[in-house]
């Protein structure tokens, strides 16, 4: 287990990762339209980029994840209504703006962010979204972390260039926020929702597109292609994908994609204090050509490396044939060299129990434990909570006042004020709090909550049993 607290991380950096930490927070800051609290030196936020901040916009909150399923347009209006609140009312949404000298931080890199177009990305969405709608995807993208942890994991990325740390990170945001939908689709609607698309039930759902991926995203769930459970020696949460179960063609690509997001995103919520990463096996046993998809690893990696720096702790790849081998040698060229060394090959049990004890290893990979995987249907009414927009609400202002808290603390510590390090840390701990609090009435149910490996307020439980488990009795996966 992780006991001692990984360099690079909140409450383990140097003096100089420190200084890159606030000057990333400078530059975020003027990005998001941040300004000094009212009544403290007024000075700008020129830090990094030495340019001059643009606007004041109240704290944002979860609202992208609060609001439900609309048309790409409702989605932007009813986030930026909630943080119009408290502005004057004839006052209209912010335009998008370029605050002064961040365009030039994209012309300074030298490449470190081309191989997923992210520098121009950078551009198109500083010069298209507005301060308060980039402030509020940042805070929607933070969930139960450590703010100061989602920019350490873009600068380790980026081994600690600030400038290109901020452009994997916008270019993060406009993924999770403009094209893959996470916290207003894919996690809002959950699995629930594509039952319902499969069945033609869903608002809204007009096309036998829509209907065709709801049935092959709950498909892949009901066959267990994949599934999180378990910890490896080091205490990170496992994520077993069953290679073997895998055919192109058998499932769209956007249910692919939707599927894989939703793993990703719902292990994300297993990932606490000093285990910031997962290990992924991909148990290779009974692997064939036909099992062979290019695309969806594409797409892992660019996840990966694009939108999910420094998420992964190792990948196992058990049991792998030789007709692997030149495969493997196309893939690894695929990969940044730092994820590129995460990969162990794992031909035996011997070899796995150099990371995952015998006795948590299951029995399926050749281990002790004897657990199977079963998937346990959406049960009505779980997801109820969301409907209660009134707590909803509530909780929603109450994180509001926590983010303005640790904007104007971390203001205070830029500027060099010994007393707030606790106050940013006793602040970061209310919002994940406060988080697991909102949990309920903004992220649909999964079949990790209702087996309860997630439970209540988020405590976890990576080997409940199977009198934890809610809902009907488990059914048959299907997987030989």
């Amino acid at each position: 287990m992780a006991e001692t607290i990984p360099p690079g991380r909140p409450g383990n950096l140097t003096a100089e990762q420190e200084q890159k930490l606030k000057e990333l927070w400078k530059i975020t800051f003027k990005l998001f339209g941040v300004q000094k609290p009212h009544g403290q030196d007024e000075a700008q936020l020129d830090g990094a980029t030495n340019g001059e901040s643009e606007s004041t916009s109240t704290a944002p909150s979860d609202t992208a994840s609060a609001e439900p399923p609309a048309t790409p347009d409702k989605r932007k209006k009813s986030r930026l209504s909630f943080l119009r609140r408290g502005n004057k009312e004839s006052e209209g949404p912010a335009a998008p703006t370029s605050p002064s000298g961040l365009e030039s931080i994209a012309e300074s890199l030298d490449g470190a962010n081309e191989k997923y177009g992210q520098t121009k990305q950078f551009r198109e969405t500083i010069a298209s979204q507005s301060p308060e709608a980039l402030r509020a995807t940042f805070w929607s993208m933070t969930k139960h972390d450590h703010p100061d942890g989602i920019l350490l994991r873009y600068l380790r990325a980026r081994k600690w260039d600030v400038n290109a740390a901020l452009v994997m990170l916008v270019s993060a945001m406009h993924w999770r926020d403009q094209e893959i939908h996470v916290d207003d689709d894919i996690m809002y609607r959950g699995e629930e929702g594509c039952l319902l698309d499969s069945q033609g039930k869903a608002e809204g759902a007009t096309n036998s597109s829509k209907e065709r991926d709801g049935k092959d995203f709950l498909a892949q769930y009901r066959m267990g292609k994949s599934f999180l459970h378990g910890l490896d020696k080091e205490g990170r949460p496992m994520c077993v994908v069953r290679v073997r179960i895998h055919h192109g063609g058998d499932q769209t690509v956007s249910s692919l994609e939707r599927y894989t997001v939703h793993t990703i995103e719902t292990a994300r919520l297993l990932l606490r204090g000093n285990v910031d990463t997962a290990t992924i096996i991909f148990d290779m046993t009974d692997f064939s050509l036909a099992n062979m998809d290019y695309t969806p690893v594409k797409f892992m990696i660019k996840c990966f490396e694009a939108n999910y720096p420094e998420s992964l702790g190792a990948v196992l790849v058990h049991k792998s044939p030789w007709i692997f081998q030149g495969i493997w040698k196309i893939i690894r060229g695929w990969l940044d060299p730092v994820v590129a060394a995460k990969v162990h090959f794992t031909g035996n049990l011997t070899e796995l129990t150099e990371f995952i004890d015998k006795s948590k290893a299951m029995k399926e990979l050749g281990g002790d434990e004897d657990w199977e995987y079963h998937y346990i249907e959406p049960r009505e009414g779980e997801n109820d909570q969301m409907k209660d927009t009134t707590k909803k609400a509530e909780l929603l202002k109450v994180r509001e006042e926590l983010v303005r808290n640790y904007e104007n603390s971390t203001l205070a510590w830029i500027d060099g004020a010994k007393d707030e390090s606790e106050k940013r840390n006793d602040v970061a701990g209310q919002l994940a709090e406060n988080y697991w609090q909102l949990d309920p009435y903004i992220r649909a149910r999964t079949l990790y909550d209702r087996m309860g490996l997630i439970g209540p307020q988020g405590k976890l439980d990576f080997y409940p049993s199977k009198d934890t488990a809610t809902g009907e009795e488990p059914k048959d996966s299907g997987v030989d």
